[in-house]
């Protein structure tokens, strides 16, 4: 915008035209239109002069002078100036071309993830001078950095290295004992690459900045001038432009407070308080309203004028009354003059008689009584939420016991609950994880959705007697993602290592190729016996000591071997994996794998289980051993085969392709949300409607007879031929009549029948009667009542349709595993159905009859640096807190507690009961801020986490009515009498659940299961030739 004396330069109005025919005048730039050449000259003229510089005389010249830009003034000079950049002297032309310029610049060099919080902090700031309001930004974000920025991170070795800042953790202040605040800081997460592939660090504010050059007061300035605009008058606020505010979704509205007229009344308002405050004390001063009248005497009394000077008064000693005392300045006692009071000829009601001014005795001395020191107010009530470590420990709820499912739960567990002796507590993070991975990308693997628990049984049972479509589906699908089939190439879709036989093989071919040139031997004076003998032991010592030096590196597995003549990329590429072929693959992965630094440890340990050295490596060999590979190890491996997949091109084509439903979602869900508002206020509008025409069509009250009749649901005694007249009440004629039922029960039941049909006979000519006499209600009010009700019912359609929308946007949240949230010692509770899967899985899966996926909530210890920072404090602070509340924060987590904890974000815990849900719910706290949240949450998905709990405990184990009723199927069934012996009944095996698992989705797409190879193409020409044999 340009700015001509500081203030936006205001366009001419468009003027209407009438005739089409009219010649007119158009600035093209502007877009302004002028009916009169002169208007549009003295236009032109503006923009590109302005200001008149004082001239030389001389003689007038006939034709005006056209100066160099474009003026016919040529003692003009331009003072047009751009608001961006800052630059003045320049005509409109100039300064909007420079504007433009200026506004492209600040667009390419200010980052775009500070756009929009600086925005937001700018908007309806009340700072007038834009250098004040620059400093006050720039101090606030200088170190403050946001989730998209590019940074410098220093690493712990010292090396800098560019990242980006990929998420950002506010920790707040803390309230120390002696009452002082600690400065709150921040915590970021920030991603950069080394040697090929992202890593991620969390560095504090002292470890990152941004380049000095892209945040600057200069470009900050600029930035600000271009997104916001400010009016002239004094305490107008700064708001940011509509287009701005649209596109970073802030609300450009002004607050009423904020707005010119209310600025201008409050200003009136201070005004006349001003004048009214000087128009009393000017009076108080005229009327001499500071004399000690108003030390006593009457509360309000009328201002007294002073008194002139008299000669009849009296001469005393300067100071003193008659009667010796001290008087103040203001002279009330004063003996030698009468003081503030004229002689007045009259008594006054609010003068003192002048007989009576010399007679009257001083005031009594003010004795100042001693004030006792005023207690000090209480502190104020603390405004919950608060910090959750610093509310008052409870000792009266424990938290409901932890169950653990490894073998080695944490020190101090007495009961874990359910525990499988096969699992270790550092598997059960991969575990989680390798099965949240499995079920929200379902879609890029081609796996049916499975259960948790089936999860973990397929791990256990998979051996080479019991095969387990499961287990071999998620393995061979896991591999399909790393290499891509014949068809579509056949390439490597993951970074492997080179393996290290290549590069020595060529080493030793370059080797043989240029053989080194042998050192001339030194020239010996003479050869003898005895000197050869030294030469020979001389060079035997020293080989004898290269090999001490250099030992030999230690075999730990013969998966080179066992690979010799099986390239696993290539039969990757024709997808076999029959025959014990997909271990021998997975033995080629974790081969060339194991070259990485970052999985050594990992494939090393588990390629000496699967090709170990004292057994003789083949396909056979390996099959076996991976049918007897430790759950633990299994864990290991699909874990790594997941952390590889992720880096894929399909893996991150999902996860955007879902980005962008979720932003259809949000917006339809917008539309939808427009509707529902715009119907409820036409439902208003429809229910004012209803109110005005009800008295019309109001029906009449029914007389007290009929309401007697309702009250009594319409029994109403009649007495007929075959009732008795004499019966006093319905009871006695009930009782009599059942009696008259058991000696006659054909013919009672009929006379039963026979009354209650009279009665609703009499009911309904009662209710015709009633529609008879009522008024017909008008046409219009039915068509409103329809109105009404097809509205309701659009109103619950919006809102099932938000429903839908809301579930359909949790679904698509895939890109991480959100939390159900923290508790006050900083353990993370985790629901896995929260986000980015069906509740209960896919709804066509062949295990959807369980009805869950996982169930349980599951809870998992701090990390490392919310432990040392909140629980495991240095010792002066956790002095500092048992002054306060008489126990360190170890101890009041093992008091609230109970006996299971968990300590380290490598432990986990979980409930699976519904009853434990709502003892959870009832020890969080809803006053602390971790635990307000947390609790909310819970309440939020509490149903469906206690539905699925239920059927999970279904689904697990029988319930007692399935158990009784096969009991009462074995009565039923007939027994046989055999003459033969009778055979010994064998017990049968207890059903195995993952075994009923199929992979429909493969199946619907591939024709084929995974693990299968694909099915022969039919033979053409079938159907004729059948025909021509017929």
């Amino acid at each position: 915008m340009v700015l001509f004396k500081r203030k936006p330069v205001r366009f001419v109005p468009t003027p209407q035209i009438d005739d089409d025919s009219m010649e007119v005048w158009h600035i093209p730039t502007t877009g302004e239109v002028f009916l009169d050449y002169e208007d549009y000259l003295r236009r032109l003229d503006f923009y590109k002069q302005v200001r008149t510089l004082a001239a030389p005389l001389r003689p007038c010249s006939p034709l005006p002078q056209i100066c160099s830009n474009g003026s016919t003034n040529p003692h003009a000079q331009p003072r047009f100036m751009c608001q961006i950049t800052g630059r003045s002297g320049l005509t409109f032309f100039q300064a909007l071309k420079n504007e433009h310029d200026g506004a492209q610049e600040v667009d390419q060099a200010f980052p775009e993830a500070l756009k929009g919080p600086i925005l937001r902090r700018v908007h309806c700031q009340t700072i007038s001078r834009i250098d004040t309001l620059v400093d006050m930004v720039y101090d606030e974000y200088k170190s403050d950095y946001y989730p998209g920025e590019t940074v410098t991170v220093i690493r712990k070795d010292g090396e800098r290295v560019t990242g980006i800042v990929r998420d950002k953790a506010r920790l707040g202040s803390k309230l120390l004992p002696d009452g002082t605040m600690t400065q709150p800081y921040s915590r970021y997460v920030t991603t950069h690459t080394t040697d090929g592939h992202d890593d991620e660090m969390a560095v504090d504010n002292k470890d990152i900045y941004r380049d000095r050059k892209v945040f600057t007061k200069s470009i900050l300035r600029s930035f600000i001038k271009k997104t916001v605009t400010r009016q002239s008058w004094n305490g107008a606020p700064w708001v940011v432009k509509p287009e701005i505010a649209a596109k970073y979704h802030i609300d450009n509205r002004v607050p009423p407070h904020l707005r010119r007229d209310s600025k201008e009344q409050e200003r009136k308002q201070n005004q006349a308080q001003k004048r009214a405050s000087q128009s009393m004390n000017g009076t108080r001063e005229r009327n001499g309203s500071t004399g000690s009248m108003q030390n006593f005497g009457p509360a309000r009394l009328p201002e007294l004028k002073p008194a002139y000077k008299s000669n009849k008064i009296l001469k005393t000693h300067h100071g003193q009354s008659p009667h010796g005392q001290d008087l103040d300045d203001n002279g009330m006692y004063m003996g030698d003059h009468q003081g503030p009071f004229p002689p007045m000829p009259g008594d006054h009601p609010y003068h003192f008689p002048a007989q009576m001014r010399y007679q009257m005795a001083p005031p009594p001395a003010m004795q100042s009584k001693p004030q006792s020191p005023s207690p000090p107010p209480p502190p104020p009530p603390p405004k919950y939420p608060i910090e959750d470590l610093q509310l008052e420990p409870r000792d009266d709820y424990v938290r409901p016991a932890l169950k653990f499912l490894c073998s080695d739960p944490p020190e101090g567990v007495i009961d874990s609950g359910a525990r499988n002796d096969k699992i270790l507590m550092k598997s059960i993070g991969p575990l989680l994880e390798t099965w949240v991975t499995l079920n929200v990308y379902c879609e890029v693997y081609r796996l049916d959705s499975f259960t948790f628990d089936d999860f973990i049984q397929a791990l256990e049972v998979a051996k080479e007697g019991t095969p387990c479509q499961l287990f071999t589906e998620i393995h061979c699908a896991l591999l399909k993602q790393i290499v891509s089939s014949e068809a579509d190439g056949g390439k490597l879709l993951i970074d492997l290592p080179a393996l290290d036989e290549d590069s020595s093989d060529e080493e030793e071919e370059e080797e043989s190729a240029e053989p080194t040139p042998e050192p001339e031997p030194k020239p010996a004076g003479r050869a003898t016996r005895s000197s050869l003998a030294k030469l020979e032991a001389e060079r035997v010592k020293a080989e004898a000591a290269a090999a001490e030096k250099t030992p030999e590196p230690e075999i730990k597995h013969r998966a080179p071997e066992a690979l010799a003549d099986f390239d696993w990329v290539d039969q990757l590429k024709k997808r076999e994996f029959q025959d014990g072929k997909w271990e021998l693959m997975m033995v080629g992965l974790l081969h060339q794998l194991s070259k990485k630094p970052r999985y050594t440890q990992a494939c090393e340990e588990i390629l000496a289980h699967l090709a170990p050295t004292d057994i003789e490596p083949s396909r056979e060999t390996v099959r076996q051993q991976y049918s007897n590979l430790d759950l633990n190890l299994r864990v290991s491996v699909l874990q790594i085969l997941c952390l590889l997949t992720v880096e894929t091109k399909a893996f991150r084509g999902y996860m955007e392709e879902c980005a962008e439903t979720m932003t259809g979602y949000r917006k339809d869900k917008i539309d939808w949300q427009r509707k529902r508002k715009q119907a409820i206020e036409d439902l208003k509008g429809l229910h004012e409607e209803r109110k005005i025409l009800l008295p019309e069509n109001m029906p009449p009250s029914p007389p007290a007879e009929e309401v007697e009749s309702k009250k009594t649901n319409g029994d109403v005694k009649m007495t007929n031929s075959d009732e008795s007249a004499e019966e006093p009440s319905e009871e006695v004629g009930e009782s009599d009549e059942d009696a008259h039922q058991r000696r006659f029960p054909r013919r009672g039941g009929n006379r039963a029948a026979e009354r209650q049909r009279k009665r609703e006979e009499q009911e309904r000519k009662k209710e015709a009667e009633s529609a008879a006499k009522m008024p017909k209600q008008s046409k219009q009010f039915i068509k409103l009542q329809k109105d009404i009700h097809k509205k309701d019912g659009y109103i619950k359609h919006c809102e099932g349709e938000i429903a839908t929308l809301d579930n359909d946007l949790r679904e698509a949240d895939c890109a991480r595993t959100r939390t159900l949230g923290k508790d006050r010692f900083w353990n993370r509770y985790y629901w896995f159905e929260r986000n980015g899967m069906p509740y209960a899985g896919l709804p066509n899966s062949s295990t959807a009859e369980a009805g869950y996926a996982n169930a349980c909530i599951w809870v998992q210890g701090p990390d490392d640096m919310e432990r040392e920072g909140y629980i495991d404090m240095p010792a002066e602070f956790q002095d500092e807190y048992k002054a306060k509340f008489k126990m360190t924060v170890p101890q009041r987590k093992k008091m609230e507690e109970g006996r299971t904890s968990v300590f380290n974000a490598h432990q986990w815990g979980y409930y699976s009961e519904p009853s434990e849900v709502d003892s959870l719910l009832n020890w969080l706290d809803p006053r602390g801020s971790n635990e307000l949240k947390l609790r909310k949450e819970i309440l939020n998905y509490k149903d469906k986490i206690v539905t699925h709990m239920e059927h999970r405990n279904q689904y697990l184990r029988p319930t007692e009515e399935e158990e009784d009723k096969e009991q009462a199927k074995d009565k039923e069934e007939p027994k046989r009498m055999s003459t033969r012996t009778k055979a010994q009944t064998t017990p049968e095996p207890t059903p195995i659940r993952c075994l009923d698992w199929t992979n429909n989705m493969a199946l619907e797409e591939f024709g084929h299961l995974h693990s299968e190879p694909p099915p022969p193409p039919k033979p053409k020409g079938r159907k004729t030739a059948r025909k021509s044999r017929n």
